[in-house]
């Protein structure tokens, strides 16, 4: 088949909707980005609307096309990402809330939310054989905790449901009206067993979800398919209305965002297998594949074509990374002062405090500014890999300074401290049997180069960029031109569609001093561990 013609890839994060345009070699053609709402309550509501992201993703949709100045006929495919957040509908697709405020709007249950720390460690308490593919504890992340949550405590928003899905599925519903659920979404966050093709009915009657299993899973997905797959007839009349594209069009399965960006970076050197896929945003995610099943404690998985079809894959990561980073400068004495700065050179903080460190420093030479300073950035728990929701984040070292060059200094200890947390998931892989050769970074965190190479330092792996400005939808938009069928695999088009830009090797120079304040970081995280 000719390999013409353009994809969308529309992701969805935690504030926005992203819309790109690419061809069939991976070029972005255009992108428009829309804000979401979110309403957080105390540190564990978070929620949001799943009209106001569909709204978002139209509007950025027909903002992107118009940028790249082509005819919507040419568009021969479309991929959905988005975080995996739980969206609640009632009959008829109509909103259900979520929310203890009543508001109908609120329905989606964002995948930050720990409402249901409780419900998960309930549901831990049981050890069924299930959880032994979530890396042997669920988290409160995911959907099983948040719908028992639901039942417990909004009886009426439960019983009255028609469907739960993840927001990607909701987003392939609205594109479609297929209810068919992707591998990515159910296996990695409801408890599918993928490798079995099949939702195991006791685990549901043993923590109190009986009525799912009872009604044959109608309500979360009677249809698993592979991310990728073209769902129902494309793109429904409406759908097309409202995105400006054309009725019929491919619809692909669609991929948790994390997972998109798996999608686009990993085939850029070697293959699947030998490289680790970070993406360092709000939070962070590792997805590491593998040819057959890998346990590993701690670390979620492992999931069957939960990201690459016919692989496996274990799921690491952090519930805040760039937004833990944005919480540990908040305390600072200078963090006002130089969030001016930053406003008036037109940038973020951390990138404003990154340009300042580079500029002092080599990249690798950046860990010596830390100087006393340590920090276990773990404001929202560990996610892996320790599985602990209550871990918190530690910072030792502190002294009397209020100058701007001690707050770089908080911002160089903070990202080493994420790198740390990125080595020990990968030496608990390692020691699992799911070793790699590299890190594949993605993600608005870590587009700086100090903080690629500090990141290759830390976690003690070359570290690779990809030529995309936008991995994540790069992702989506490959998802799109397998399901048109312009490529026949997803390898294939991961190969054709993403290429590589950069390489960070960890420095020689710095390694012993990493060395050292690994096992510092260790050792207050055992510390704060034994007082949870």
């Amino acid at each position: 088949m000719t390999k013409q013609g353009f994809f969308l890839g529309v992701d969805v994060g935690s504030g926005s909707a992203r819309a790109g345009i690419f061809d069939t070699a991976g070029h972005m053609l255009a992108v428009a980005k829309r804000d979401i709402t979110i309403w957080r309550e105390g540190a564990d509501v978070v929620e949001q609307s799943s009209e106001d992201i569909w709204s978002a993703v139209c509007a950025s949709t027909r903002e992107a096309l118009g940028n790249a100045g082509i005819d919507p006929a040419d568009v021969r495919g479309i991929g959905f990402d988005a975080t995996c957040s739980l969206v609640v509908l009632g009959e008829g697709g109509t909103a259900l809330t979520v929310s203890q405020s009543g508001d109908p709007q609120r329905n989606i249950i964002v995948w930050m939310d720990h409402r249901a720390i409780q419900q998960a460690e309930r549901i831990n308490a049981t050890g069924h054989p299930v959880l032994r593919y979530v890396g042997g504890v669920i988290s409160p992340e995911m959907e099983t905790p948040k719908l028992l949550w639901l039942k417990e405590n909004l009886p009426d928003t439960y019983a009255n449901a028609w469907q739960f899905l993840d927001l990607a599925d909701f987003l392939t519903w609205r594109a479609t009206g297929d209810l068919s659920r992707s591998a990515c979404t159910v296996t990695c966050k409801w408890t599918y067993l993928a490798h079995e093709n099949r939702w195991d009915p006791d685990y549901f009657h043993r923590i109190g979800l009986n009525e799912l299993a009872d009604e044959d899973f109608a309500r979360i997905g009677q249809n698993v398919v592979a991310p990728g797959t073209a769902l129902g007839r494309g793109l429904s009349e409406q759908a097309a209305k409202d995105l400006g594209l054309m009725p019929g069009t491919a619809v692909a399965a669609g991929l948790i965002d994390a997972h998109a960006g798996g999608i686009g970076t990993v085939g850029v050197q070697g293959t699947p297998q030998s490289n680790l896929a970070y993406v360092f945003g709000t939070s962070s995610c590792t997805m590491t594949s593998t040819d057959g099943p890998v346990f590993v404690p701690g670390v979620w998985g492992p999931y069957y074509q939960a990201m690459v079809p016919g692989m496996w894959l274990n799921e690491g990561g952090q519930s805040a990374a760039g937004a833990a980073m944005d919480q540990l400068l908040s305390f600072h004495p200078a963090a006002a002062e130089a969030e001016k700065a930053a406003q008036d050179a037109g940038q973020s903080l951390p990138v404003w405090l990154a340009e300042r460190a580079a500029a002092a420093v080599s990249p690798s030479e950046a860990i010596m500014l830390a100087g006393g300073l340590h920090v276990v950035p773990e404001f929202l728990g560990n996610r892996a890999p320790f599985g602990d929701p209550h871990a918190r984040a530690i910072i030792a070292g502190l002294g009397m300074e209020r100058d701007i060059d001690n707050l770089v200094a908080l911002y160089i200890a903070g990202l080493s401290g994420i790198g740390y947390g990125l080595r020990q998931i990968i030496e608990a892989q390692d020691r699992a049997g799911a070793s790699v050769e590299r890190i594949v970074i993605s993600g608005g965190a870590g587009q700086s180069p100090l903080v690629r190479q500090l990141i290759a330092d830390a976690a003690g792996k070359p570290l690779v960029s990809v030529q995309a400005e936008e991995p994540v939808l790069a992702g989506s938009a490959i998802l799109g031109a397998v399901a048109a069928g312009v490529y026949a695999t997803m390898p294939e088009a991961m190969k054709s569609m993403s290429a590589r830009s950069s390489e960070y090797m960890p420095s020689a120079e710095t390694g012993t001093l990493h060395q050292r304040r690994y096992d510092a970081f260790c050792a207050l995280q055992n510390v704060g561990r034994s007082f949870g």
